[in-house]
């Protein structure tokens, strides 16, 4: 079911989105997306341009996702304070956002 709901909730974005990704399913929402769309993904933490999970071994603990999961960046991410993250979702920059629940 969780696959059948990320899964679905991919099928929103569309190329060039910038997108929001909350904890738990909306996290593994990246993983059906192509990753020729060019989407730039963003975490409440500092991250715009996350890429994909790293591989076993290759990980970087400072570089995690809003679930606590580490993740890479992708060319030409950015890393941001939380208060301009923030910014970013208060601005009105993003295009999606994609929430758990409880």
């Amino acid at each position: 079911m969780r696959i059948k709901i990320a899964r679905r909730a991919a099928n929103e974005i569309k190329a060039g989105m910038y997108v929001n990704l909350g904890i738990g399913i909306p996290t593994t929402t990246a993983n059906y997306v192509d990753p020729k769309l060019g989407v730039y993904f963003h975490s409440e933490n500092g991250l715009l341009g996350i890429g994909e999970y790293p591989l076993p071994g290759h990980e970087d603990p400072e570089l995690i996702n809003a679930g606590k999961e580490t993740v890479t960046l992708k060319k030409g991410a950015v890393i941001l304070n939380s208060s301009m993250a923030f910014s970013i979702i208060r601005g009105g920059h993003l295009d999606i956002s994609i929430l758990g629940g409880l």
